[in-house]
């Protein structure tokens, strides 16, 4: 997750630049893995992307984005947005292995979480649906 320091109209826009300039279709734009030493990311560098799905929310200001790859950190010669990977028909080394469908389904369930926490922090505990089935 990427916190910025602006407003809703700030967020729509950098989402609007992003979805209709094409920005989330660019893996250079995507922020390295933080190479941990002793762990899997730590030898994960650009090579090593394979798809990423990039979230630009305008309700709360934070880019949310998930990067997949394969564990034994070979590299990928054609990476792919998990858009493309997870479409219909696809045939690149992220749609084969399904990477696409990592990095989407990470990055929803950290906007999820994301989401719940804001919604928590401003309407209080019964504000998500979790609460409000435990509160019965």
């Amino acid at each position: 997750m990427v916190f910025t320091d602006t407003d809703t109209a700030g967020m729509t826009a950098l989402h609007d630049r992003f979805t209709e300039g094409g920005l989330d279709r660019r893996p250079e734009l995507i922020p390295p893995a933080l190479p941990a030493p002793g762990t899997a990311a730590a030898g994960f560098g650009d090579a090593q992307r394979a798809s990423w799905h990039i979230d630009v929310l305008t309700e709360v200001p934070v880019v949310v984005y998930a990067v997949s790859g394969f564990a034994d950190g070979r590299p990928v010669t054609d990476p792919r947005p998990a858009r493309e990977a997870t479409a219909k028909g696809q045939t690149s080394v992220a749609a084969q292995a399904g990477l696409g469908h990592d990095a989407a389904g990470v990055a929803a369930r950290v906007e999820d979480g994301l989401r719940r926490a804001v919604a928590e922090a401003v309407e209080g505990p019964r504000a998500t649906p979790e609460a409000t089935k435990e509160a019965r």
